[in-house]
């Protein structure tokens, strides 16, 4: 059985802010959309996640590999499979942590 919708949120907007919400919100009831966009704006789809930590996994790979060869070390094959290793051993955590903390500060 769904659960009861028993919460309320409500906010204060302008004239021109409610035609806006009002025009997107097209034939459905503008507290509807309203409320589908809160939810989508609190939770971010799952390819947004999954790219930031390839990216971060990348940024990882890139900053490894610049600093070992301008120390002047030879960069191997084994040295890239450990780096790649490295990057990809947390990145997922550390995309929901930069994902959380963006949410925090900016809502």
């Amino acid at each position: 059985m769904a659960s009861r919708r028993t919460r309320s949120i409500g906010t204060k907007v302008t004239p021109e802010e409610y035609a806006r919400i009002q025009t997107l919100a097209g034939e459905q009831p503008v507290s509807e959309w309203v409320r589908a966009a809160l939810l989508k704006a609190a939770n971010p789809p799952a390819a947004d996640a999954t790219v930031l930590a390839e990216v971060l996994a990348l940024r990882a790979i890139l900053l490894n590999l610049h600093f070992h060869v301008c120390s002047g070390a030879a960069v191997t094959t084994e040295t890239m499979q450990r780096l790649i290793e490295r990057a990809d051993q947390n990145k997922h955590e550390q995309a929901e942590a930069r994902l959380s903390a963006t949410t925090r500060r900016n809502p």
